[in-house]
C-alpha cells in the first residue's frame, strides 16, 4: 500500500494514497454485479446488461462512485494501520487524482487522538480520605431498622401532624375551572414527604377525617405542565384515613425478629462491623478517585469535541432508558422525559470533559507502563462476570468464548485501568490533614 503523512496540524492529519489500478477495476466488477438490477437497458432483460455495455451508454465513470465507497471500505483500514493512526472520527476524504487504467489517489483528513502531555503520576502527594464510624452511626443505623419495622395504625382521635399518612381525594380548580390532571381518589399521601407541590401538605396539617379543606397553592415556574406553571390554584381536599407508625421497642425481642442475633448488644455490635467495612470501602474509593483527579489534572491534553459529544450521547441514552424501564408511557410523560434529558446533556458537559480526559490519560500511562493482561487475569475477570450473571460451570465455556468474541478488547482495557489506577495509589504518598 503506498501512503504517506502529508502534514499534521495539533490532531488533525492529512495523509495521501493510492489504490491500485487493479483493485480499483475488481471495485468497478463488484459495483457493476451489485447496480446492474437496477438499470434497464433495450434489448437486454433487466440486470443482464454487459458492464461494457452500460459504460458505454452511460459513461466510463457510471460505477466509479460505488467502486471507490467499494474500495475505501476494503482499503481505508490497512492505510491507517500502516500509518499507525488512531482515528476518532470519519474522514474527510477526496479524490485526488481517478483515470483509467493508473492508480487512484485519495486524499484524506483525519481526526486523531491528540497527544497526552502527563505530568506526574508516581509518587504524587493526596490528603487521606478517613472515614471513621462512631456510636451515633450505629444508633442511627439501628433507628433506621427499627422505622423500617414500624407498623402502620390508624387513628381515628386526632387531627392531622407532621409524618401522617393520609388517604385523600382531591379536585384542582385554577379559578373555576377544574384543570386536567388535578384529581384523585383514594391517594395515599405522607405529610412532610415533599411529594406534592409546596405549600400543599402544610396547609393538612391540624385537619379532621371527613373535614373537607381548601388549599391554595402555587405551581412553580418550572412545572413540566406549562399551561399550569406559575398559576395560582386551589385543591378541594377531603381526608378519609389517617395513620401513623407505631415503632417496635429497642430490645432482645426486636434484634430477633430482624436478624439472626438473640440480644440487641449483638446486633449493634454486627452493625458496626457493616459500617466499618462499608467506611473503608468509601476510603479506599475516596482516595482512588482523588489520586485519578489529582494525575488528570496534571496532565495537559486537547480533548476533541467529538469525543466529548459522544460521551454525553452515551450517558443521556443510559440516563433516559431509567425512565423507559419504570414504563412510564403518554404524551406528557414522553415531553417530561424530553426536557429531563436535555436537561442533563447541558448539564453533564463538565462531566463528560473530565471523563475523557481521564480515558486519555489513564490510556497514554497504560502505553507509557506498556502494561499487559495476562491470560489467568483475563480468566478471572470472566470468571468475576460469570458469577455476577450467574453463569454455571458447565456453561462458562460457552460464555467464555462469546464474551471475548464481541467484549475482549473491552475488558483488557478495563483490567488494564485498573492496573493502573492501583500502580498510581499504591506508589502515592498520602498524608493527614
Amino acid at each position: 500500500m503506498n501512503a504517506k503523512i502529508i502534514k499534521k496540524e495539533k490532531n488533525i492529519v492529512s495523509i495521501e494514497f493510492a489504490v491500485s489500478s487493479e483493485n480499483f477495476g475488481k471495485a468497478i466488477d463488484k459495483a457493476y454485479f451489485k447496480l446492474r438490477n437496477k438499470v434497464a437497458i433495450k434489448g437486454f432483460r433487466k440486470g443482464k446488461a454487459p458492464k461494457h455495455i452500460i459504460e458505454k451508454m452511460y459513461g466510463k465513470n457510471v460505477f466509479y462512485d460505488d467502486a471507490m465507497d467499494i474500495v475505501l471500505y476494503e482499503e481505508y483500514p490497512t492505510v491507517i494501520k500502516e500509518l499507525d493512526l488512531n482515528p476518532i472520527n470519519k474522514p474527510q476524504i477526496d479524490v485526488k487524482e481517478i483515470e483509467e487504467g493508473k492508480d487512484v489517489i485519495f486524499t484524506a483528513d483525519i481526526e486523531v487522538m491528540p497527544e497526552v502531555e502527563l505530568g506526574q503520576y508516581k509518587g504524587i502527594e493526596i490528603e487521606k480520605s478517613e472515614y471513621n464510624v462512631t456510636d451515633e452511626d450505629v444508633e442511627k443505623e439501628i433507628s433506621s431498622i427499627q422505622e423500617k419495622n414500624a407498623r402502620m395504625i390508624e387513628v381515628k382521635d386526632r387531627d392531622v401532624k407532621d409524618g401522617d399518612t393520609l388517604t385523600i381525594d382531591y379536585t384542582g380548580f385554577t379559578g373555576d375551572v377544574q384543570f386536567e390532571g388535578g384529581t384523585a381518589q383514594n391517594q395515599t399521601l405522607v405529610i412532610g414527604s415533599k411529594t406534592f407541590i409546596p405549600g400543599f401538605e402544610e396547609q393538612l396539617i391540624g385537619k379532621k377525617i371527613d373535614e373537607e379543606v381548601k388549599v391554595n397553592v402555587t405551581f412553580p415556574e418550572e412545572y413540566n405542565a406549562k399551561e399550569l406553571a406559575g398559576k395560582d390554584a386551589t385543591f378541594k381536599v377531603i381526608i378519609h384515613e389517617i395513620k401513623e407508625k407505631e415503632l417496635p421497642n429497642l430490645d432482645d425481642e426486636f434484634a430477633k425478629d430482624v436478624s439472626e442475633f438473640d440480644t440487641l448488644d449483638e446486633l449493634k455490635v454486627d452493625t458496626r462491623t457493616s459500617l466499618e467495612k462499608e467506611a473503608k470501602e468509601k476510603e479506599i474509593t475516596d482516595n482512588n478517585n482523588k489520586a485519578v483527579e489529582k494525575v488528570v489534572n496534571d496532565s495537559n491534553v486537547e480533548v476533541p469535541e467529538v469525543l466529548v459529544d459522544r460521551e454525553i450521547e452515551y450517558q443521556a441514552k443510559n440516563y433516559e432508558q431509567q425512565f423507559r424501564s419504570q414504563g412510564f408511557a403518554g404524551k406528557e410523560v414522553e415531553d417530561i422525559i424530553s426536557n429531563l434529558v436535555k436537561q442533563y446533556k447541558e448539564n453533564y458537559k463538565e462531566q463528560a470533559v473530565f471523563n475523557v480526559k481521564t480515558d486519555m490519560v489513564l490510556n497514554a500511562i497504560i502505553e507509557k507502563e506498556n502494561i499487559e493482561v495476562t491470560e489467568e487475569e483475563l480468566n478471572e475477570e470472566l470468571k468475576k462476570l460469570a458469577e455476577a450473571y450467574k453463569i454455571e460451570d458447565d456453561k462458562f465455556e460457552g460464555f467464555k468464548e462469546s464474551v471475548l468474541g464481541s467484549s475482549k478488547e473491552y475488558i483488557e482495557e478495563s483490567i488494564q485501568k485498573r492496573k493502573i489506577v492501583d500502580m498510581i495509589v499504591n506508589e502515592a504518598k498520602f498524608v493527614t490533614k
